[in-house]
């Protein structure tokens, strides 16, 4: 099974199929003829953009609806969908269990909220695993930091500025579920090997 398959087929549990939006750059045909039952957006500058320029066109094309929003490469127990569609307000899912050199991390105020979210954060309480919601009302203030982010810019950056501006971001611990960004064969590796020992 793809990942992208797997994503699609958690997702269809919570939303329905039609609420799906791929955005696609790369090999856009191949993906569009793999996954004709949900809908997709175009980013045409994917050869010079990163995340935050695709997170952007899925925003302004989909104003005034809550959305959840998740990296094309993560693997998924399909219940850290539920845990953060029940989570009031912005979320993130997070795993305090590792903090990976290479990868997003966190920190978080007294109260919960997210203050710091980057590959750069001082002594962080966990990482930032690349699946998000944010209620329609918040949306405006995401895309406008979004817009400032330069093109090559992770959508971490614009989450970053909208946080320091007020964007109230609660991190979603899922640490007993298995959730991994798969970067790299070795990671694709522990996770076939996790869903072997769990058949």
């Amino acid at each position: 099974k793809s990942i992208m398959g797997h994503q699609i087929e958690g997702l269809s549990h919570y939303v329905n199929i039609e609420d799906i939006y791929i955005v696609v750059g790369y090999k856009k045909e191949m993906i569009i003829q793999e996954f004709s039952e949900v809908s997709f957006l175009f980013n045409e500058k994917y050869k010079t953009t990163n995340t935050s320029q695709s997170l952007l066109i899925g925003l302004n094309e989909l104003k005034g609806n809550d959305i959840l929003w998740l990296n094309g490469d993560v693997y998924f127990d399909h219940r850290v969908i539920s845990r953060i569609i029940d989570c009031t307000g912005s979320c993130m899912a997070v795993n305090r269990d590792r903090v990976g050199a290479e990868e997003v991390k966190y920190r978080t105020n007294s109260e919960g909220f997210v203050v710091e979210v980057s590959k750069e954060v001082y002594e962080p309480e966990g990482e930032s695993l690349g699946i998000h919601k944010i209620p329609s009302k918040e949306v405006p203030i995401l895309v406008k930091y979004l817009s400032n982010c330069q093109e090559n810019d992770y959508f971490e950056k614009g989450l970053e500025f909208a946080i320091q501006s007020g964007l109230k971001v609660t991190a979603v611990d899922i640490s007993d579920l298995t959730c991994m960004e798969i970067d790299f064969r070795e990671d694709l590796e522990a996770v076939n090997n996790i869903l072997r020992l769990n058949e």
